[in-house]
């Protein structure tokens, strides 16, 4: 384990990263037994997880240590546990986004594809690829519950645990379904950009994982409160944050080509408050551009200026450090453990740094 002078993510990634690859050791020989062809299944998904920030166990983590929780081995696999969850939303994400790229690797339904079509298989390359990827999104979800009751805490902490735990499935899914909704309904509502990012960053992201956390250490009453003031307001600076780095990112930071976000159309704040500000004319124009697939870097550079000029990426940085005021606050509460205030403290700084 490394010392606590590390960042409060790197803390946790060693630990998380091993019990990570532990379980899909396990797994991978269950299901070579199933059957050899299987392998690329395997190796897709090993794929996803291996990168990632490690965000979510490192939230359950110091909710847990927030809430007084010892140093004990099976915190780690039930904080691990959410890297599968994590995985999955990422595939199926990647799948309805119709995304070519994952972290600067080919999607795990592009993977797939690709193998479809050097094996000449017959059928449709593009169908199995998603196919395949959905499954693999379906095993990493009923991975992630079978490695959360494998972690070996007390059972009255895993009975206390699974509150929260199933709460945050049950919402990532909600907020992915109404962010479909605004897609296609072509939302320029700010408000109907927070909603979906309550749902499907906020309280997945941050409030619920520090849940968790609290709530194995058995001290869910008294924390979630706070750790809902905490996690909703700096769950949303970081979505803003991914957002304006969708937009904005060096691709070699984000793993995605410049202005991809733009190019799949989404629907986010950065967009709402670029369509509200705008004059008509620039504003017709930057739908018109919106969602195009075949974006050149010319066009994404005109719709980065107009986000710049007309106010909306100013308006956002605005809206990152009110909310990361919010979470700084929250922070004072006497009732988080003074072991966990200084890493909840330096999380508000690495869910929401500017890379731009």
């Amino acid at each position: 384990m490394t010392s606590t002078s590390s960042s409060p993510v790197s803390f946790v990634r060693a630990a998380v990263d091993a019990e990570i690859a532990s379980f899909t050791e396990r797994r991978r020989a269950q299901l070579l037994e199933i059957g050899a062809e299987l392998a690329p299944v395997m190796e897709a998904l090993e794929a996803m997880l291996a990168g990632g920030k490690r965000l979510r166990p490192a939230f359950c983590y110091w909710g847990w240590r927030g809430a007084g929780g010892a140093e004990v081995p099976g915190i780690y696999t039930a904080a691990a546990s959410l890297e599968f969850l994590q995985a999955c939303a990422l595939i199926h994400d990647d799948v309805i986004d119709n995304s070519d790229t994952r972290r600067g690797l080919p999607a795990t339904h592009k993977r797939l594809e690709a193998l479809h079509r050097r094996s000449g298989w017959s059928g449709g390359a593009q169908g199995f690829g998603q196919g395949s990827a959905i499954l693999i999104g379906d095993l990493c979800l009923a991975w992630s519950d079978e490695m959360f009751q494998g972690s070996e805490l007390p059972l009255e902490a895993l009975r206390a645990g699974r509150r929260p735990f199933d709460e945050m499935r049950t919402e990532v899914m909600a907020g992915q379904y109404l962010d479909m909704l605004e897609q296609v309904r072509g939302s320029e509502s700010v408000e109907a950009s927070l909603r979906v990012m309550h749902y499907k960053a906020a309280k997945y992201t941050i409030e619920r994982p520090l849940h968790m956390g609290a709530a194995l250490a058995g001290r869910s009453a008294e924390l979630a409160g706070v750790y809902s003031d905490y996690g909703i307001a700096l769950g949303i600076a970081f979505q803003l944050r991914d957002d304006v780095l969708g937009v904005f990112g060096d691709p070699e930071e984000t793993g995605k080509p410049a202005g991809d976000d733009l190019r799949e159309g989404k629907r986010t704040l950065l967009v709402a408050e670029t369509l509200e500000r705008a004059t008509p004319a620039d504003a017709a124009e930057f739908r018109r551009h919106l969602g195009d697939p075949h974006l050149t870097p010319e066009t994404v550079e005109w719709m980065r200026a107009l986000a710049t000029e007309c106010g909306a990426l100013e308006a956002c940085e605005r809206r990152i450090d009110g909310y990361v005021a919010q979470a700084t606050e929250a922070l004072e509460s006497p009732e988080v453990d003074d072991a966990a205030r200084p890493a909840l403290a330096d999380l508000i700084v690495a869910a929401t740094a500017r890379k731009h």
